[in-house]
């Protein structure tokens, strides 16, 4: 799954037209860069959310045929934030694991690192798996601590782990939705804090590129380093 249905405020003026995920890295939408890395791995389908311009992202993605994939929708009316989104999507997502990435987000993820978590979580006693990066300068103190046995604790400054950030990628349970309403409004922290203090979350650190495009700062300066990459 693919998350993009935030309004992008940091982002305007440019998402006040365009949504966020349709904002062009190297060429390709940000979004793209994610349906073409999914159909590298082998993914058949992918289920998109979206709130603002929605409809924008329909228009431009179609049903995922240039990229070899099926593309399912998620319609929101108003944006229902990470867990919300997942939560009313979960009737096109099965019961299985669902990988979920944030649409605004660049990384280097390889499929292998996939495959092992997708293991460990089908192996029961898992509610998620979460991708962590070295703190960034506008999230300095980090969001969770990653403790060396691979459990994740919702403190962060503990001794005996390393306090790093959260990617917006993860692989779930749809279980873990379980108290969330569909239509209902809710943020993924604080059930994953829940899920954490069970012991039942799992992460690695996220060694490749990630770049949380969240400015237009940060949008050009990608940009300017995938087209330096390609000339």
């Amino acid at each position: 799954m693919i998350l993009a249905a935030g309004r992008g405020e940091r982002m305007r003026p440019l998402t006040d037209h365009t949504p966020k995920p349709l904002l062009k890295v190297g060429g390709k939408s940000l979004i793209a860069w994610h349906l073409e890395r999914f159909a590298s791995w082998g993914v058949q389908r992918v289920v998109i959310n979206h709130a603002h311009l929605g409809a924008q992202i329909e228009a431009e993605l179609g049903r995922g045929e240039r990229y070899g994939l099926s593309l399912v929708y998620s319609a929101e009316t108003v944006a229902l934030e990470t867990a919300g989104g997942i939560a009313q999507a979960l009737p096109l997502l099965g019961t299985s694991p669902v990988f979920v990435v944030n649409g605004d987000v660049f990384c280097d993820l390889q499929q292998t690192e996939v495959e092992q978590a997708l293991a460990q979580v089908r192996a029961g006693g898992i509610q998620a798996h979460l991708w962590l990066v070295e703190n960034p300068q506008h999230r300095p103190a980090g969001d969770f601590t990653l403790l060396e046995n691979g459990r994740v604790m919702a403190e962060t400054g503990l001794s005996q782990g390393t306090a790093l950030t959260f990617s917006g990628v993860g692989l779930y349970q749809p279980g873990l939705f379980s108290s969330v309403a569909s239509g209902e409004k809710a943020a993924l922290a604080p059930i994953l804090r829940r899920a954490m203090q069970q012991q039942q979350v799992t992460g690695q650190q996220l060694t490749g590129r990630w770049v949380d495009v969240g400015t237009p700062e940060r949008l050009y300066e990608l940009d300017e380093q995938i087209n330096g990459q390609s000339s």
